[in-house]
């Protein structure tokens, strides 16, 4: 390893030095613990995925809890809210020189990358201090509620309902493709809370703790063999009213600095494809092939837009900006280098990439990377959601028209 980045400014480099010795110290000890791969791997059963799933969770909190011991948790989390008030580009060197350890908090990011902004953001006082610090100490996994089975890409369509009851709300309803669902203690949920009035305009956001009664979470098997997603069912669950973020009937406003952040988490994943794609091309002897030198320039591109577009996204949310477009263009990003970087590689691969399972090569990794791509098209938003928000948002384009948006939701048709 060298002594930094050639584009690191004086400060940068300085903080490059330190994080790169503390690592020295303490990421050996878990590098490799976390299956961060997990929920690309097929699995024999739904409770064999759980036990892993559980066993990744256990060593992403461990090396969590480490990183808050040494001052390196929330780098970019103001210190007001238990962060080390650092900047955007500090977290991404040190996201750098961690990658060189094999060490990843993967399973704990929904919380780290998406509640924990939002709540910085529109929570209130009391629930900052109950959820901010376990965060960062890494002891509470969280995953979201939000899509249903008839709210997909349409989210404001959504028929969950919460009912005010004194000084809880009573929610019904059912979610699907929920993430880590059954090793989650806490939720961010979406639920209806106004039906007299246009979609956008009746729906709450909560926190929900997972142990409440009435929470029932059945797996999902998916074409990858995976069961990382998950339907819930919530039958009459009681939710406390100092559990709402924001505004009751205000969610909307609330969840767009979610799914900003989430966008920003999905196109910041990944890494940089084009390093493992050139491991690859070398060990199969196809280095020295110009056309697959030209696919893998063209995936070093994309992981290059990606690293500063997440570099300008969380100085955005760092700065306590509204969320930007930028994540769109992000989500769109990594779903294409995903596909483009698991064609690459199976055209690298040759005949062997008709196999699969422990017959392909590397056991069929990057086979499973092109079945599991497909569902980055969808999740966090579809492709053409993303093109709809940079049409709109970037481009200037006008709104597509929509001949429900000022309808009282009770009038819309369902089913």
């Amino acid at each position: 390893m060298g002594a930094g980045d050639a584009r690191d400014t004086p400060g940068q480099a300085a903080f490059r030095v330190r994080a790169r010795e503390w690592l020295a110290a303490n990421a050996p000890e878990f590098a490799g613990t976390v299956r961060s791969q997990v929920h690309f791997e097929a699995a024999v059963s739904a409770e064999q995925y759980e036990k892993d799933e559980a066993e990744s969770v256990r060593a992403a909190q461990a090396w969590q809890t480490r990183l808050h011991e040494g001052g390196w948790a929330g780098i970019s989390w103001p210190e007001a809210f238990g962060g080390r008030g650092g900047t955007p580009a500090e977290e991404a060197v040190f996201a750098a020189e961690a990658a060189a350890y094999d060490v990843s908090v993967g399973p704990l990011l929904v919380g780290l990358s998406m509640v924990g902004p939002t709540l910085i953001r529109h929570g209130t006082p009391d629930q900052r201090r109950e959820h901010l610090g376990p965060l960062l100490r890494g002891r509470r996994v969280w995953c979201q509620l939000y899509s249903e089975p008839q709210a997909g890409s349409d989210l404001a369509a959504l028929r969950t309902r919460a009912v005010r009851d004194g000084d809880a709300f009573v929610v019904t309803g059912q979610k699907v493709w929920t993430s880590a669902a059954r090793s989650a203690d806490w939720a961010i949920l979406l639920a209806r809370t106004d039906p007299d009035v246009p979609k956008h305009r009746g729906i709450t956001y909560f926190l929900l703790d997972m142990r409440t009664p009435g929470v029932e979470v059945r797996p999902l098997r998916q074409m990858n063999g995976s069961y990382h997603f998950n339907e819930v069912f919530l039958d009459a669950v009681r939710i406390p009213a100092g559990n709402v973020v924001g505004e009751v009937n205000g969610g909307w406003a609330v969840v767009h600095t979610t799914l900003a952040s989430e966008r920003a988490m999905i196109g910041g994943g990944g890494g940089a494809a084009a390093g493992e794609l050139l491991a690859l091309a070398r060990a199969r002897g196809r280095d020295a092939d110009p056309l697959v030198r030209q696919a893998i320039a063209e995936i070093h591109v994309l992981d290059e837009v990606l690293r500063v577009l997440g570099l300008r996204m969380r100085s955005a949310l760092s700065r306590g900006a509204p969320p930007g477009p930028e994540g769109s263009i992000m989500k769109l990003l990594v779903a294409r280098r995903a596909h483009e970087a698991a064609g690459t590689a199976l055209a690298i691969e040759g005949p062997a990439a008709l196999l699969a399972g422990p017959d392909a090569p590397a056991r069929g990794h990057w086979q499973q990377r092109l079945l599991s791509a497909q569902g980055l098209r969808i999740g966090g938003g579809t492709d053409s959601i993303q093109r709809n928000a940079i049409a709109e948002r970037i481009l200037g384009l006008p709104r597509e028209r929509a001949a429900d948006r000022e309808v009282p939701f009770r009038e819309l048709p369902s089913g």
